[in-house]
């Protein structure tokens, strides 16, 4: 593999740290800034809703320049973002930082898809876009809970400029490693966006903004969860987090192996489930040993939804996937902005840390009827017009340009 791959490896690890580092930094910052835990879940639903804005908007700008210069400008502004969050003197300056953050991190993936996939050969490009998402992995497992670690003892602040300096090593392989590549051709805006005007794939980004929100309803307070209800140590909370980074390898891999044979399938047995599970942590999240194995389970189940979905968006919008793809990627981040507000308002009324399990059970239980209609309308558009069926062709038979990898592979949130 090209060691530009590394280099893309490294950005997308900096990404995937410092999007989840603050669920188990949250009592940190709240107590830092004198505001509640629900008012420092902003700092979840803020960076959502900048993945949100800045996915496409991003993606779109990234067409005027070359896709190297547009991965340094994006790895730039990733630096930024949280150096501003380091410093922060007051709690809106950190929010600032922590949206400036979020305005790369879908484009940044979406980007760098496609020069993974133009680094090597045509059958190796699965491989090359997945050891990039690798890096967004092993965030969850090791940049996760070690930058919770060093929040914990040393500050909070330490840990995001620890996050910076991942963006400064990212941006200079990105400089170094990654080949000049010319500009996008041929993209025309208008012909993206008739993706939208398909309802399969409008409910297919509906399930994603309803089935992983479910999981960040939970997982967004978790530290607090752990620590005053399952009565934890404020330490284990870095160890259960590897736990839920382990769990979201596991599922990856599942719902990857599952989503080209049997997809929707694939998505009523993990969203039913999911919905379930949730459901049940109010009751687990009482006992240490059963929330442990609890916050496995929806890190597995959360992320075994990832790729059938993402799938599901590249083949209905097959003709036209480049944005749909990037929008998808906005859509699980508003899941994660959805579900981290709802999950702040049940707290703050005075139903308990472990309210946001009930949220994130109706959001997942929601995300599943979706599946269902999806899957009913699919049928009966089938057994109406049997040629329907080669409407929707996968996207690795759609005779699209190099600019839209065929592979289907891990998302981004």
């Amino acid at each position: 593999m090209p060691l530009a791959l590394l280099a893309l490896a490294i950005g997308a690890f900096g990404i995937g740290t410092t999007e989840f580092v603050i669920m188990g930094l949250l009592p940190d910052v709240a107590a830092d800034f004198q505001v509640s835990i629900p008012t420092a879940g902003f700092l979840v639903t803020g960076y959502a809703l900048g993945v949100v804005l800045g996915a496409p908007l991003m993606t779109v700008l990234g067409t005027r320049v070359t896709r190297k210069r547009m991965l340094m400008l994006l790895m730039g502004l990733f630096i930024v973002g949280n150096v501003v969050s380091a410093l922060a003197p007051v709690f809106g300056v950190m929010l600032a930082g922590r949206v400036i953050a979020s305005l790369a991190h879908g484009a940044f993936f979406g980007i760098g898809s496609v020069v993974a996939a133009d680094l090597v050969a045509p059958e190796k490009r699965a491989g090359a876009i997945a050891m990039m998402f690798t890096g967004l992995t092993v965030a969850n497992v090791v940049g996760v809970p070690l930058g919770t670690f060093i929040g914990q003892n040393l500050g909070w602040r330490v840990t995001f400029f620890v996050v910076a300096g991942l963006g400064v090593l990212g941006l200079l392989g990105v400089a170094k490693l990654v080949p000049e590549q010319p500009k996008a051709q041929g993209v025309r805006i208008s012909h993206e966006l008739a993706a939208f005007r398909n309802v399969q794939v409008l409910l297919a980004m509906a399930m994603t903004v309803l089935g992983f929100g479910g999981v960040f309803a939970a997982i967004t307070y978790i530290t607090p969860m752990m620590t005053d209800t399952a009565g934890f140590a404020t330490s284990s909370v870095t160890w259960l987090l590897v736990l839920f980074g382990l769990g979201m390898v596991g599922g990856n891999l599942l719902g990857g192996k599952f989503a080209d044979r049997h997809l929707m399938p694939m998505l009523y047995v993990s969203l039913g489930a999911l919905a379930t599970v949730l459901a049940l942590f109010t009751v687990t999240a009482h006992n240490k040993i059963a929330a442990a194995v609890t916050i496995v389970l929806i890190g597995a189940l959360g992320f075994a939804t990832v790729p059938p979905l993402q799938k599901r968006v590249l083949d209905q919008a097959a003709g036209a996937p480049t944005l749909a793809s990037a929008v998808n990627i906005g859509a699980f981040n508003l899941g994660n902005a959805l579900s981290a507000w709802l999950g702040g308002i049940v707290i703050a009324a005075g139903f308990g840390y472990t309210a946001p399990n009930w949220v994130g059970a109706a959001l997942a239980a929601s995300a599943l009827l979706l599946a269902v209609i999806s899957g009913s309308i699919e049928r009966r558009t089938f057994a109406g017009d049997p040629a329907a069926a080669h409407a929707s062709v996968p996207v690795a038979d759609a005779g699209l340009s190099e600019s839209a990898p065929t592979a289907s592979v891990p998302m981004a949130r």
